[in-house]
């Protein structure tokens, strides 16, 4: 049996007595929410932290979905099923119950938080593609205050962010805009698996043409990757299939993914192509613009 190195343990109280506890405690003290990332590690000895800090009791603090007349302010501790099952947020961000229903199972979505998700930062994760997608930002708090990072800045490198050891995520921040739908496509092995390559787009029309796009891969890269030639690309075009193979052909040409158990440099480019146009088209959809009846899914 693989048991974690010995470690001690602590419960916050606030986000204030986290943040305190991370300063007094130093270098080797993590913070632990739903743990289905930080334990596996800790059984394998890849993480050996001295101390955790439990921050489950600051849930009514920072479990919140909440709609302003800008943005949805999502609290870093709003758990996975939170999310799914919020209809509000589904009906602003389809993309957001797209990529729920494809986390690995009811028991990590019961536990698992939006904060662990993203602070966790595998390049394969489901949630940094969408919040890269949805060009969303991050509220990061610290004894000194708090600052906001953009997602590009937020993802650092692989397993690596912009959350020093005496601060944490409190937030995420995704901005609304008028005329927008979004959606999100993954392939994996198995239910619940780790992508092989997903693709998260986020589609906004005007006066019958692209006024935005946005498209975020994950699995294809040190890290999760948003792709602005595409954003770039489509602005000012009419929502045809023919939009959607150039951006497909952007994305293929744009990732850095590599051969693994999970498949070839090749075959993953290939789903990078396909998952775009499948993401791009069906968030024109979601706009009621069908541009080829019974393509993709």
């Amino acid at each position: 049996m693989q048991v974690p190195a010995p470690f001690e343990y602590e419960r916050a109280t606030s986000v204030d007595d986290a943040i305190g506890l991370l300063g007094r405690l130093g270098d080797e003290a993590r913070l632990i929410a739903g743990g289905h990332s930080l334990l596996p590690m800790m059984k394998l000895r890849l993480a050996t932290p001295e101390y955790l800090i439990d921050i489950n009791d600051l849930h009514d603090e920072l479990g919140y979905i909440r709609f302003t007349d800008d943005d949805v302010r999502i609290g870093a501790l709003t758990r996975h099923c939170e999310l799914l099952a919020n209809e509000p947020l589904f009906e602003a961000f389809p993309i957001f119950r797209d990529a729920e229903k494809v986390i690995a199972d009811p028991v990590v979505r019961n536990r698992g938080t939006l904060g662990g998700s993203l602070c966790q930062a595998d390049p394969s994760e489901d949630l940094s593609s969408v919040c890269t997608t949805l060009n969303a930002s991050c509220v990061i708090r610290g004894a000194d205050g708090e600052r906001v990072v953009t997602m590009e800045e937020f993802h650092r490198g692989p397993y690596e962010t912009a959350v020093e050891q005496n601060e944490m995520l409190t937030e995420v921040r995704i901005p609304i805009r008028a005329g927008g739908s979004s959606a999100y496509e993954k392939v994996e092995r198995r239910a619940g698996d780790w992508a092989v390559v997903a693709a998260g787009a986020a589609l906004w029309l005007a006066d019958g043409v692209v006024a935005d796009a946005r498209v975020g891969l994950a699995a294809v890269g040190a890290n999760t990757t948003g792709i602005p030639a595409i954003s770039e690309a489509l602005r000012g075009r009419p929502p045809t299939e023919d939009a959607w193979t150039r951006a497909g052909e952007i994305a293929a040409q744009a990732c850095e993914p590599v051969t693994d158990g999970r498949g070839t440099v090749e075959y993953k480019r290939h789903l990078a192509d396909e998952l775009t146009r499948r993401a791009l088209r069906r968030s024109a959809r979601r706009l009621g613009i069908d541009a080829t009846a019974g393509a993709g899914t």
